[in-house]
């Protein structure tokens, strides 16, 4: 399911490949870096263009959106980064881009419903 809500277009701060998770560049406002785990708010998920560092990159910021699946993924998993953008079961403690939609593999396009947050420390991520 793809029903994007707001957009918000920033700089990439590195290279940045289609239907991945992102977060703020600590240097500056207006550019993103790929997210590479669940150690920092993941503010979004970029759309269907591959981005090369420096240029503009649209982020989905809101709504259901596409995204690559880093892992096996249940419906209704809490869902953060791997270490390239892609999405994949959130652990205790991990910050979340929002929750899957549908099911799906490693490789696979899956849908995810953008909800950013953390998963509580101690707390169950599964799906039960």
């Amino acid at each position: 399911m793809n029903l994007p809500g707001i957009t918000v277009t920033y700089l990439a701060a590195d290279t940045i490949t289609a239907h991945r998770l992102v977060v703020f560049n600590p240097d500056s406002e207006r550019k993103v870096n790929l997210a590479i785990d669940g150690g920092h708010l993941i503010i979004g998920v970029t759309t269907l263009l591959d981005t090369e560092t420096n240029y503009p990159v649209d982020v989905v910021r809101s709504g259901f959106v596409d995204v690559v699946y880093g892992g096996d993924v249940k419906v209704g998993d809490p869902l953060t980064a791997d270490d390239s953008g892609a999405a994949i079961p959130a652990k205790a403690g991990d910050f979340i881009v929002g929750y899957a939609e549908e099911s799906g593999a490693e490789g696979d396009i899956g849908s995810v419903w953008i909800t950013p947050g953390q998963v509580a420390a101690g707390a169950s991520a599964e799906t039960p």
